[in-house]
């Protein structure tokens, strides 16, 4: 069986606009929440790394990890970013630590 797959969340600032927030979200798997947000961390990097120098933004990693864009202007926060298990509320079979509650 594969690794769980997590959502790490990340709260973000325009740096333009102040009054301007929001989340980014990644998803991918990863053996434990420090390692999903290490790996968001990385894969974030990467993709802010080839828009800077004028180059494609990378594809999905085969680790399952990927960006597919990169807004500048816009500061992520690390240190406040949040890791959990990723549950699809449109799938049948729900996460083992899944409470049955959430909101659509």
């Amino acid at each position: 069986m594969g690794l769980p797959y997590f959502e790490v969340d990340v709260p973000n600032r325009s740096t333009d606009q102040p009054s301007l927030s929001g989340v980014h979200a990644f998803t991918g798997p990863a053996d434990s929440r420090s390692a999903a947000v290490r790996i968001a961390h990385e894969v974030y990097d990467a993709a802010r790394a080839a828009q800077e120098a004028g180059l494609a933004i990378p594809g999905k990693r085969p680790d399952g990890w990927g960006a597919r864009g990169y807004r500048s202007g816009w500061e992520l926060d690390w240190p406040a970013a949040t890791a959990s298990r990723w549950n699809n509320p449109y799938r049948w079979v729900r996460a083992a630590d899944d409470d049955g509650d959430f909101d659509l």
